[in-house]
């Protein structure tokens, strides 16, 4: 059985953990917001070059190749905005499936501990109840690491998309950009 300083140990540790999660929460929002603060800084100050030179303009002719000049550089910053945010979200996701799969094994190797005591305890003529346990106890850590790897490997697929995607948005503005 589980004493008052296990109990309490147990909880001790729940609250760091908690506490340790809300802080590297933070962090990404305050990464989050940096980025959104730089990237407004450099959208306020293209802007304003863009005017000038929109400004500046003579004819139709070269207002198209103004306008093609920008396509380029705009998907660029685009994508590199978006796989900056990527990496922020998924490197505050990585943390939380670290601890998430610590405590989770932590908790596991607890409770086998807890069916491993109860089967020494157990009353004579029960030793197929008892392997019942173990064998559901077994069962259920299987189906929970087939699930985080299935996750992984879900995050794994999403990532490549996610940077395939942002390639092909890149390479594609590329030659729209100079057909202007």
């Amino acid at each position: 059985m589980l004493t008052v300083e296990q109990v309490m140990a147990s909880q001790k540790a729940n609250v760091e953990t908690l506490l340790g999660l809300t802080a590297k929460a933070f962090e990404g929002v305050e990464k989050i917001v940096e980025l959104n603060m730089s990237a407004s800084k450099a959208a306020l100050a293209e802007t304003g070059d863009t005017a000038k030179a929109m400004l500046s303009v003579k004819d139709a002719q070269e207002l198209l190749a103004l306008q093609s000049g920008l396509l380029q550089p705009l998907a660029e910053k685009t994508a590199a905005y978006s796989r900056h945010l990527y990496e922020i979200a998924t490197g505050a996701s990585n943390e939380f499936t670290k601890v998430f799969e610590g405590q989770t094994a932590e908790a596991q190797q607890q409770f086998a501990n807890l069916v491993e005591a109860a089967a020494k305890n157990a009353p004579a003529g029960s030793e197929t109840a008892v392997a019942v346990m173990k064998s559901s106890v077994a069962a259920a850590t299987n189906a929970l690491e087939s699930v985080q790897k299935a996750v992984k490997q879900a995050t794994e697929v999403a990532e490549a998309n996610f940077n395939t995607m942002a390639s092909t948005a890149t390479g594609a503005a590329k030659p729209a950009a100079k057909k202007r």
